[in-house]
């Protein structure tokens, strides 16, 4: 492992973490989760996330992906100061820069695959026809043109994550983070959901930033950053932001 290289004045990279810190309190006591991480993310690179389960590696994906603030430091994710901004546009930046894939899948039960997937652009006050044909073209692209109008339940476990996956797309972010998202999949289909990730990855140039226990995923990516008592240090190949 080694420490990652960062140079505070450079604001090429789309993620750029500087000094960033959070604490929780338990018990009238506080706790360092993360401590002054400074981290940079290319942008259309693919990055792992590994840590074993307390170390921080999930609040650092929800700082990532603006769901959590840090104490301390600073955070610049496409160019924009996280800290200079109101709620309303942290909620904007997120839907329009962010797509998330989780281990659950988050679908909605009553809905379609379709309305599932076009659920963000709704968001976004797209009419519903052309929400639905970016849906629709979406789940062309990851294999379920034929299951468009079934229900997560009348899919299996792979073609839910697949769902997952054309819905954090539709609205053609330009980060995916997906914590663990192949947790709930067997071997074979999971691997089948990371070599779809890659080619988006690849094809899109969309930054992809995946939290994971597994090793064998970890090594599929272009970088491996561990998080381990509050720090990040780099592994495997070198990284582009050296």
């Amino acid at each position: 492992m080694s420490p990652i290289a960062f140079a505070p004045d450079d604001r090429q990279a789309f993620i750029v973490l500087s000094g960033i810190s959070r604490q929780y309190w338990r018990g009238g006591q506080a706790h360092n989760i993360l401590e002054s991480i400074s981290l940079k993310i290319q942008l259309g690179a693919s990055c792992a996330i590994l840590g074993s389960s307390g170390s921080g590696k999930s609040t650092l994906l929800n700082i990532l992906g603006l769901l959590d603030l840090p104490d301390s430091g600073d955070y610049f994710i496409a160019n924009q100061r996280v800290a200079d901004l109101n709620h309303s546009q942290l909620a904007a930046l997120r839907n329009q820069q962010i797509g998330f894939v989780f281990q659950s899948f988050n679908l909605l039960a009553h809905f379609t695959a379709l309305e599932n997937v076009a659920l963000p652009l709704n968001y976004r006050g797209v009419p519903r026809r052309e929400a639905l044909e970016r849906a629709q073209h979406l789940l062309d692209l990851v294999g379920l043109t034929q299951r468009s109008h079934f229900r997560p339940a009348d899919l299996s476990g792979g073609q839910r994550q697949r769902v997952a996956i054309a819905r954090a797309l539709v609205g053609e972010p330009r980060l995916i983070l997906a914590d663990e998202p192949t947790g709930n999949l067997d071997t074979d289909t999971a691997q089948e959901i990371i070599d779809l990730l890659l080619t988006i990855n690849r094809e899109q140039q969309t930054t992809l930033v995946v939290v994971t226990h597994a090793p064998s995923i970890a090594a599929q990516m272009s970088r491996q950053i561990l998080v381990e008592n509050g720090s990040v240090s780099e592994a495997g190949r070198p990284c582009t932001s050296h």
